[in-house]
């Protein structure tokens, strides 16, 4: 490829890919819309797309070390019920209604077969980012959405060397394919571990030299697996598991990253290169058409497994949307097929233009839901709130997640009662497993306080995490229940602030302690000679001084910045002062008091 294909191709990644992570449409159609623009359907400047693919195919097999890394037997063992059960049930639910339509639309058992597991794949590479950036893989489905992600990028591994061991032409690796897996299973781990050792202990810390090596192992094996007729990306994987639980494996994953995320957007953009545009404006409705038909047929059967298994509508539906769309072992599995001729040229090339179309329709479906089929299922799904079915207790505590929780646990060690509210469902549902007592309930609603009977407690601990929903529990407090002591979490700084302008006085910062703490902690590892419990007790001081000098500034900004960078200074200044004031005193002039200058003096 030459300097300008080059720079042409990152240009348009480099264009494309922000502004489809912008409109929430996500980078894997951002990289693959670049790869149709510079292709040789669109601009041309690559005229050979089986060439960018080779390289780019390194990506794919370094993703697939990366999950060899996470593949840690404690890690398998915690979620065996999702990986092997879920991931499992959606595999073969999936597979089998592909399949069978693909074999009535003409295609023999096996082919229809192949087809039908490939389209059961969803993108790890879109899937994952987008539930970290939504803050929803800690939730239930998306644990679950994990799990069979998991599940099936682990059964990538028998499919492609199941359809290496077939061969083309009856040239099926065999015995010398059974054998190399032998050895790497074998004599890998020591031969991998003996390697980064002796790189960690004469490498002298050199990061490139360990991603060198990293590099070798990965692609090592692969290519050794691949000389005998195995995929590189299984001999990759094998060397991930293999390190998973070595004490390499963190810098590991640190060295290879970087690699791995810039080839697998190349590989998509090789994929958008192949895309064949002549295809679909010759054939846009049965393009389409597959495209769509992939997303719902995904969809609804992945919902109606989740619902036959016992699932809400809350967890089965994101779960059905989000891996309703194509994956990129789709194309993997798709261009080994025809390489083995086990698919036909025009018949791989036509599905794999279907599963780029599913992907790119997928952002779309998640957006119909968030706009629409959400909003409009929570209206009408949602349960009703618990009645309150006992008298008033000391302590009323709104917000029973990681807060609230352990304010629970310390006011039940010592017999004090309280009653616990929460405006999630799924938590409250979650709570209830584990034995505690919990009423389902918005506490932003004046009815819902009265009937806990907070006009009779002698605290309300406010623990929402919400914010907006925070302040407004916490105005209806102050209007309504201004006798009632209340206790508030804040989240941060201007949480605190907008809640002190509501006239709440006790409120904690909830990282505040937690942090002085690490910072104390930090000081002793660097400098051990300080006297860290009062440097600690002067940054507090200072701070809370700086909070009641920010308070009166809060709605001017450009005074708040003003004042916060005043503020460092200052504090380098105490501290720099206190320091010389220790210093003095240590020699023996023992006429200087021994308080720090206050700044608000």
């Amino acid at each position: 490829m030459s300097a300008i294909a080059l720079l042409t191709l990152l240009a348009a990644s480099v264009l494309l890919v922000p502004l489809f992570k912008r409109f929430g449409l996500g980078s894997v159609l951002g990289y693959l819309v670049a790869g149709i623009a510079v292709g040789p359907y669109g601009l041309a400047v690559v005229s050979r797309p089986e060439s960018v693919l080779h390289t780019a195919e390194l990506g794919v097999t370094l993703l697939m070390f990366l999950i060899g890394l996470e593949l840690q037997p404690s890690r398998l063992w915690a979620l065996r019920r999702q990986v092997f059960g879920l991931g499992a049930l959606q595999m073969a639910g999936v597979a089998l209604p592909a399949a069978a339509l693909a074999a009535a639309l003409g295609l023999g058992w096996t082919d229809a077969a192949l087809v039908g597991v490939a389209l059961a794949m969803s993108s790890t590479a879109y899937i994952l980012p987008l539930l970290a950036e939504r803050r929803e893989l800690t939730t239930r489905f998306g644990r679950e959405t994990f799990a069979i992600l998991l599940f099936q990028d682990v059964s990538v591994i028998p499919i492609l060397a199941l359809l290496a061991l077939s061969g083309a032409g009856g040239h099926a690796p065999g015995w010398p394919a059974l054998a190399a897996l032998l050895v790497v299973a074998l004599a890998g781990r020591p031969v991998l571990a003996t390697m980064f050792r002796y790189v960690a202990r004469f490498g002298g810390g050199n990061r490139e030299l360990f991603a060198a090596a990293a590099l070798l192992g990965a692609v090592g094996i692969g290519v050794g697996l691949n000389s005998v007729g195995l995929s590189a990306s299984l001999g990759a994987f094998l060397a991930g598991v293999l390190l998973a639980d070595s004490e390499f494996r963190h810098e590991l994953e640190a060295a290879i990253e970087p690699f791995e995320s810039l080839l697998l957007g190349l590989f998509f953009i090789a994929v958008g290169m192949g895309i064949a545009l002549p295809l679909v404006m010759a054939e846009p409705l049965q393009v389409l058409g597959l495209g769509a038909g992939i997303l719902l047929l995904k969809a609804l059967t992945l919902y109606a497994l989740r619902r036959l298994i016992g699932g809400d509508d809350a967890v089965s539906r994101p779960l059905a949307i989000v891996l309703a769309c194509g994956g990129e072992f789709a194309f993997v599995l798709f261009a080994t097929a025809r390489t083995n001729h086990l698919l036909d040229g025009p018949t791989a090339e036509l599905l794999t233009v279907a599963v780029a179309v599913s992907m790119a329709l997928a952002p779309f479906l998640l957006i119909l839901n968030d706009r629409l089929i959400q909003p409009w299922a929570r209206g009408r799904q949602a349960p009703p709130f618990s009645t309150i079915d006992e008298p008033g207790q000391p302590v009323v505590i709104a917000g029973f997640g990681r807060v609230g929780q352990v304010v629970g646990r310390m006011l039940n060690a010592q017999g004090v009662a309280f009653t616990a509210l929460d405006a999630s469902a799924e938590q409250v549902d979650f709570v209830r497993q584990f034995g505690n007592k919990i009423y389902y309930g918005d506490a932003t609603r004046l009815s819902l306080l009265r009937a806990a009977h907070v006009q009779d407690a002698r605290l309300f601990v406010l623990a929402v995490d919400d914010v907006e929903a925070s302040l407004k529990i916490a105005e209806l407090l102050r209007l309504h229940f201004p006798e009632v002591p209340l206790l508030a979490r804040a989240r941060n700084r201007t949480h605190l602030m907008r809640l002190r302008e509501l006239g709440v006085q006790n409120i904690m910062r909830e990282t505040w302690l937690s942090s002085v703490e690490m910072g104390k902690q930090a000081l002793r590892a660097v400098r051990p000679e300080l006297d860290v419990e009062r440097l600690a007790q002067l940054f507090t001081a200072h701070d809370l001084r700086m909070l009641e000098r920010q308070q009166a500034v809060f709605h001017d900004q450009a005074a708040l910045i003003a004042l916060s960078k005043d503020a460092r200074a200052e504090l380098e200044d105490i501290l720099q002062d206190d320091a010389l004031l220790h210093q003095t005193t240590a020699e023996g002039n023992t006429d200087i008091p021994k308080t720090a200058p206050d700044a608000a003096a």
